[in-house]
């Protein structure tokens, strides 16, 4: 899998924004890249970007041990 630079992605979703006759998969043709990847770059840019820490709120998650203890098998 490659991994496209920011500046790479960005100008291929405004060359495919630029052109409304283009579909993605001729733009992504010209470019050389495969048309999945150049739809997942539209298909972002139209996502909200969000922010990966979240408030948290109510009561906290619930600890992984069981209530009973460790599982002694689990420890091997």
């Amino acid at each position: 899998m490659k991994n496209y630079p920011p500046s790479f992605k960005a100008a291929a979703v405004a060359r495919y924004e630029s052109r409304p006759e283009a579909t993605i998969r001729s733009v992504a043709i010209d470019l050389g890249i495969n048309p999945e990847t150049l739809r997942n770059c539209v298909r972002a840019r139209l996502r909200p970007v969000r922010s990966r820490k979240r408030p948290r709120t109510g009561s906290p998650r619930p600890s992984k041990t069981p209530p009973w203890g460790r599982n002694p098998r689990s420890e091997r």
